[in-house]
């Protein structure tokens, strides 16, 4: 393994050291070296800003967005990357039954309903 590495974060433009330890666990694991020091990291979680704590039950990240199809207002339970559309909760059911899995309800196997 080498040794320890100075990176420039791509957010901030502050140096920050990957260690040959983390280095070693990013290896493991099979990710690419970090792009951003761990402040920034952080900061982009969602719920970021918190200082900690991390898991469940920590603040819902929610946001304020416009349906791509209906153009009403909605709150959302995540943070939109942009490059989606963003449904509100009335548009979003009949899209989400199209396409992919249909006739799940149908099938008669279940003895259930369909998801939400």
């Amino acid at each position: 393994m080498s040794a320890d590495m100075q990176i420039t974060c791509s957010d901030c433009g502050q140096d920050f050291t990957f260690t040959e330890g983390e280095q070693s666990f990013f290896a493991e694991r099979g990710y690419s070296q970090p792009r951003r020091c761990k402040t920034c990291r952080a900061q982009t979680k969602p719920g970021g800003n918190s200082g900690g704590g991390g898991g469940f039950g920590g603040g819902r990240t929610e946001s304020v967005v416009q349906c791509a199809s209906c153009g009403q207002q909605t709150t959302v339970p995540f943070v939109p990357r942009g490059d989606r559309p963003v449904y509100c909760k009335a548009c979003f059911r009949p899209k989400s039954g199209s396409g992919g899995g249909g006739g799940r309800e149908r099938s008669g196997g279940g003895g259930g309903r369909g998801r939400y």
